[in-house]
């Protein structure tokens, strides 16, 4: 059930174009899937424009991103017969709308849903693309499906009720973008750093630049691989860490130390020169507090990345910038080479 025209809102106040789209002809049941956050923060918000619905509650957090969540999920819905003319509406961070968006992907093999973002990081990237997914065995989005949502609701009041770690999880994935494509946007509001007062352009700016690199490549069979940088040692980091209780790291916290590492990894392959690899270094640590991990340990995490979504058999294919907004995808990389690459990141 493909939806290649899906429509992106941002702004304020979308309680009532939300309520248009429900009330289309056609939608026999609503479904809203929340967490035990924004079912206290934003779902009042939402909740005086919502049609009769029923609302599916989960524990927060990235360790609930499991296959016993969806089993919730696909339970409410089979229990209240949700047939095919179902929308299941997502309100929450990166977490819930990849999970949610995978449960309505595959219940009955596809049934429509909304994705409302509630996180700087949901806003600006999980949210936006049409990848849902769930971690399984310690791995990163391991089990997923590509769906495009019915439509994306952005409203940046949300991001009031982040406290400055997860806004700056979010910030991560901005600064990919910048990385990635945008070396104008990295020279010039790096300097405004997190400390934002308007998030509305940098959300509509950071999507606009998803999305073109989305359409021109949907099934990320080329160009859209480049939205990984980063996310090759920063998922094996993440992945590693998630595994060692009381020392899980965000998201973005994560792909911030890859961003450090697949730099160092584009500079000493002669893509990247030595005084762009410290301006990035400079930028990101200014931003965020180093990723803790023992030396000992690089090894071990670095095998995690043969598990990476983008590897061909046993290559590890990654990311690397070839200067400053310029990325190139199907880059191999080895075990050894990353291990290293986390090493220069830890001396640091």
């Amino acid at each position: 059930m493909e939806n290649p025209d899906t429509s992106v809102v941002i702004g304020t106040h979308l309680g009532p174009q939300l309520q248009d789209l429900l009330r289309r002809p056609g939608i026999s049941q609503v479904f809203v899937v929340v967490d035990s956050n924004t079912v206290r923060h934003c779902y009042p918000v939402l909740e005086p424009y919502l049609p009769p619905h029923t609302l599916i509650e989960l524990p927060a957090g990235e360790e609930y991103k499991t296959l016993a969540s969806c089993e919730t999920i696909w339970s409410q819905l089979t229990e209240k017969s949700a047939d095919r003319f179902a929308v299941v509406v997502n309100l929450g961070g990166g977490v819930l709308t990849d999970m949610g968006g995978f449960c309505a992907a595959t219940y009955k093999r596809g049934i429509r849903f909304v994705q409302v973002p509630t996180t700087l990081l949901a806003q600006v990237d999980a949210s936006v693309g049409g990848k849902t997914g769930i971690d399984f065995l310690g791995f990163k989005n391991q089990i997923g499906v590509f769906q495009q949502p019915l439509s994306v609701f952005i409203d940046p009041n949300f991001l009031a009720t982040l406290d400055a770690r997860q806004l700056k999880s979010g910030y991560a994935e901005v600064v990919k973008h910048w990385l990635i494509a945008d070396a104008d946007a990295f020279a010039t509001q790096r300097h405004e750093g997190i400390l934002v007062q308007d998030w509305t352009h940098v959300i509509r700016d950071s999507v606009a630049t998803k999305q073109r690199i989305v359409d021109a490549d949907p099934l990320e069979s080329g160009l859209r691989k480049v939205l990984n940088f980063g996310h090759t040692v920063g998922h094996a980091l993440e992945s590693y860490l998630l595994l060692q209780p009381g020392r899980e790291i965000l998201h973005g916290e994560a792909v911030a130390a890859g961003m450090i590492c697949e730099s160092w990894l584009s500079a000493q392959r002669g893509m990247l020169s030595a005084a762009e690899l410290t301006s990035i270094e400079t930028f990101l640590f200014s931003v965020y507090e180093k990723a803790q991990f023992v030396t000992m340990e690089t090894d071990a995490i670095a095998q995690l990345a043969l598990q990476d979504k983008k590897n061909s058999g046993t290559t590890i294919n990654c990311t690397l910038l070839n200067g400053i907004g310029q990325a190139v995808y199907d880059q191999p990389i080895t075990v050894a080479e990353i291990a290293e690459s986390l090493r220069y990141y830890h001396r640091l």
